[in-house]
């Protein structure tokens, strides 16, 4: 068997379990119901993206999972990746909405559920912004800055700049005047539009959503550089909970979330496309980065 059979093999394989695990989850919740027992309390962790504030948005996020997966739904929002990826880690998620970067870290105990689809597509991109009326061209115009990275565990936010400046020779601590964590893409594109900082790494999805949503604070800086695509920040859980009923019931609610009126609602406020099944391949990018900078930071 060719590699592309197999790989052909594999996602139909894996699509044939999707379905069959969640037509017997299902039948688990119904039947859970049936006896006058209240299924478990879906615990799903939540890293601080852009809209993490957005009250709104965790309310129909939370009323369309528990509609589609019948559990009572409990979103678990923390200050930093590394927050989130110890619970999940650890079990105490049940799944979580975390970053590449973090998934690679944690391979060996984690594993994907659903992927978010953006423009069609499971990718985005990390973006370099400076102020608008800059005329910088490069990195290697940003020496001296203040420069505003989101969060030490981010691909788009840390990652990608850091292998950037390991590719050109250059150590953030000496290149830059200063580096400062925002803990929060949005922060990022804050710092830069009010000159807290002079540069930043920011999620490019982020940045052209906040673009559509607030224009006169994004269009006060603009993109220095755009990086290859790297795959879209997944919905993971770990080892120990893969395949459980909860987590089957959650992908299916996932991936059927664009066939659904209430979920289209939900992907509308998040501007996604919808959500995929899981495909290693897509993270491979941000592995290639992780092994590069084995030993640096």
């Amino acid at each position: 068997m060719t590699k592309g059979h197999r790989s052909s093999f594999a996602v139909a394989l894996s699509r044939r379990r999707f379905s069959a695990g969640g037509a017997c989850a299902l039948l688990a919740i119904a039947s859970s119901k049936a006896s006058g027992e209240e299924p478990p309390t879906l615990r799903f962790g939540l890293t601080p993206v852009f809209l993490n504030n957005d009250i709104q948005l965790l309310d129909a996020l939370k009323l369309y999972l528990e509609a589609a997966t019948g559990h009572s739904v409990e979103l678990v929002t923390r200050r930093t990746y590394q927050e989130v990826t110890s619970l999940l880690v650890s079990g105490q998620l049940d799944a979580a909405w975390i970053c590449g970067y973090p998934y690679i870290q944690y391979r060996d105990d984690l594993e994907l559920v659903a992927i978010p689809a953006w423009n069609g597509k499971p990718y985005y991109q990390s973006y370099l912004i400076v102020a608008a009326d800059r005329e910088a061209q490069t990195i290697l115009d940003l020496r001296g800055d203040i420069h505003a990275f989101s969060d030490p565990d981010s691909n788009s936010g840390f990652l990608v700049t850091r292998t950037l400046m390991f590719e050109h020779g250059l150590d953030p601590e000496i290149f830059f005047r200063k580096t400062l964590f925002t803990y929060g893409h949005r922060n990022v594109i804050r710092a830069v539009a009010s000159n807290l900082a002079q540069s930043g790494s920011v999620d490019g999805y982020v940045w052209e959503v906040m673009l559509e949503l607030e224009p006169a604070l994004v269009s006060q800086t603009r993109v220095l550089r755009r990086s290859e695509w790297l795959g879209f920040p997944p919905i993971a859980t770990s080892r120990k909970m893969a395949g459980t009923e909860k987590n089957l019931v959650l992908q299916k609610a996932l991936v059927e979330m664009a066939a659904n009126p209430q979920g289209r609602e939900v992907l509308g406020m998040l501007r996604l496309t919808g959500f995929e099944m899981p495909q290693e391949k897509v993270f491979e990018g941000i592995a290639r980065m992780v092994d590069r900078l084995r030993g640096v930071l």
